[in-house]
């Protein structure tokens, strides 16, 4: 039996700027569709839900909605002018007696149906339109990015939700893990033409490739064929003086239609450089603390973060991921404890709230300003790792168009401006990276690339993330921080840290000992043996020796390096080239014997 249409889309079309966005688009959604709605940032996801919502005119075409059926559109960006409270704006559809649904979807959600609107914050404001979505319950939800703003409880809260509604949906979310365990159906936006696959996301990446390798096949065959019809056209000049006008005719038609083919966007060229190798050690916490006030946000706390390691930071929203970040970079100091740095360590930052960008400035004055990023005397280059690039160049690395150099930032989607301080940051080299939600409004291959870089990167990784996907790959080590000042430690990343907290869960419900310290080892808790003994003088007077040796050396290696990187070194002076080569090796094998001791010396130390 058919499922009835709850939206039709008929020969749509849209123009923006006198590019095409839609041309000829045909679509329909049906009861009990559950669709994710997927493309590149900047293909129309945000248009087409506007235009399925009725907020949007198409040029051409029409929206038909069946009588009686009730379409819902959270967007990104709620208008709430008019309202005095984010609750009042919430129950504003609902009829008179219905207003609890929304004070329990704001439980889920978590946010407070009280709070003024004057006052409340973005993902506030987001967290209302979607409870106003949820309570009035349409036949068919579009949801832009519900994602956003909320942390991994109420994301699980809001898949929860959907998975048992009634209502048909159309998602569109940078959340592969919400995207795969929600969908049955996939829409997918390439060049302006929307594809329909009814399987759910988590088929979309071999839908993708096939179907693309079936294009890339149709246009070598076209290819060929053009190539074969030219050489006849040419070498028909010689064998006949009447040449067959209907074949040329046709290789012009062939021409044509080659150069009418749009190419698929490319992936950005993104590239992390570690640059400088840091010490062993990198950051040592030992028995860290943090209060505002009345409210813990951190009891005493132990973490040791090793060159290489990529840590991941989770718990809801307010609970201080983002204060442990800052005491760990040493942007803010731990109330009591001590937190030692180690040698050589060159940090960069992705900031959630993309504050290190003026978004009333030009892309182009946005790099360009940047003093890290400035070429002497120069307006129109960036120093790119180390070598001048000119700014437009740089910019269509990243997927920007030489149109856009010129615009405000303000003017980008939340993809773009993402993309735009990757690309501040990874044209200098870094070997601490600290990424504070990276993947909010970044598109599926954006986030794959991301991904690989990150895997290949030499440096440290600091990961604030609500995104269970995008932590699984990246993390070996997860710190769950989980309110009243608890954190812990564990291996691996959201699904390890998801299978341990259930393995020991038990054990976890049982009343702790008055004056018991929260569990905060960086590994899982191994029978004790005999107790290791402590320091003894030299010892002590040995640890305290050994970051300045550590740091001595590491400067003489920086040095060696730099020596030997003139190319004509080794045929101009071969004996120098060898005493350097040789002394680098020492020093390096020096250095790592160094951070050896001072690892277990400070472990015996701390025992």
């Amino acid at each position: 039996m058919a499922r009835a249409p709850l939206l039709q889309l008929t020969d749509i079309s849209l123009t923006f700027g006198g590019n095409p966005v839609f041309d000829g688009l045909d679509m329909t959604v049906q009861q009990g569709d559950r669709l994710a709605l997927v493309g590149r940032n900047g293909s129309g996801k945000s248009t087409l839900m506007k235009i399925m919502a009725g907020l949007v005119e198409p040029d051409k075409g029409q929206v038909v909605t069946p009588a009686g059926i009730h379409v819902g559109y959270m967007e990104q960006d709620p208008d709430l002018s008019g309202f005095q409270t984010l609750g009042e704006f919430a129950r504003a559809s609902l009829p008179d007696g219905e207003g609890y649904r929304v004070e329990m979807v704001a439980e889920g959600l978590k946010f407070d149906p009280d709070r003024p609107v004057a006052t409340a914050s973005g993902g506030e404001r987001r967290r209302a339109a979607l409870a106003r979505l949820l309570a009035e319950a349409p036949d068919l939800m579009l949801l832009d990015e519900p994602t956003n703003h909320l942390d991994i409880e109420a994301i699980g809260w809001l898949e929860e939700q959907l998975s048992t509604s009634r209502s048909a949906f159309v998602l569109i979310s940078h959340d592969r893990a919400f995207l795969r365990n929600l969908t049955r159906g996939t829409l997918w936006i390439d060049r302006s033409e929307v594809r329909r696959q009814d399987r759910g996301f988590e088929n979309f990446e071999d839908w993708r490739e096939t179907t693309w390798a079936a294009e890339d096949e149709a246009r070598h065959k076209l290819d060929r064929k053009i190539k074969a019809e030219a050489r006849w056209a040419v070498e028909g000049i010689s064998a006949r003086r009447k040449r067959n006008q209907g074949r040329v005719r046709a290789l012009a038609e062939l021409r044509a239609e080659r150069a009418g083919q749009i190419r698929r966007q490319g992936t950005a060229a993104m590239e992390l450089d570690a640059g400088p190798q840091s010490g062993k050690r990198v950051i040592d916490a030992k028995a860290i603390s943090k209060a505002f006030g009345d409210r813990t946000i951190l009891e005493p706390f132990d973490l040791r973060v090793l060159r290489g390691d990529r840590v991941a930071f989770v718990g809801p929203n307010g609970v201080g991921k983002t204060t442990m970040i800052k005491m760990l970079t040493g942007e803010l100091a731990p109330d009591s404890g001590e937190i030692t740095f180690g040698t050589n360590l060159d940090v960069a930052i992705f900031d959630q709230a993309r504050s290190a960008i003026d978004e009333s400035v030009s892309l182009w004055n946005a790099l360009t300003g940047d003093p890290s990023m400035s070429v002497s005397g120069n307006s129109d280059q960036v120093m790119v790792r180390g070598t001048p690039k000119h700014v437009v160049g740089y910019l269509k690395d990243f997927l920007f168009d030489e149109a856009q150099a010129r615009a405000p930032v303000g003017s980008l989607s939340g993809g773009e401006k993402a993309r735009l301080l990757l690309a501040r940051i990874m044209a200098r080299s870094s070997n601490l990276l600290v990424l504070d939600e990276p993947t909010n409004d970044l598109d599926v291959e954006t986030l794959d690339l991301l991904q690989d870089i990150l895997g290949e990167y030499d440096g440290t990784v600091l990961l604030v993330s609500h995104d269970r996907d995008f932590i699984d790959r990246v993390a070996t080590t997860t710190v769950a921080m989980e309110g009243d000042g608890r954190a812990t430690i564990y291996p691996g990343g959201w699904s390890d840290y998801r299978a341990q907290r259930q393995e020991s869960a038990p054990a976890a419900t049982r009343p702790a000992p008055a004056g018991a310290k929260p569990a905060t080892e960086a590994k899982p808790a191994e029978p004790v043996a005999a107790a290791k003994p402590g320091l003894t003088f030299s010892e002590k007077k040995r640890l305290e020796a050994l970051p300045g040796i550590m740091e001595r050396l590491e400067a003489e290696i920086g040095k060696l390096h730099e020596f030997l990187s003139d190319p004509d070194l080794f045929s101009s002076a071969p004996a120098k080239f060898q005493k350097a080569s040789d002394g680098l090796v020492e020093r390096q094998t020096a250095l790592a014997n160094a951070e050896e001791e001072w690892l277990g010396l400070a472990e015996r130390d701390q025992g």
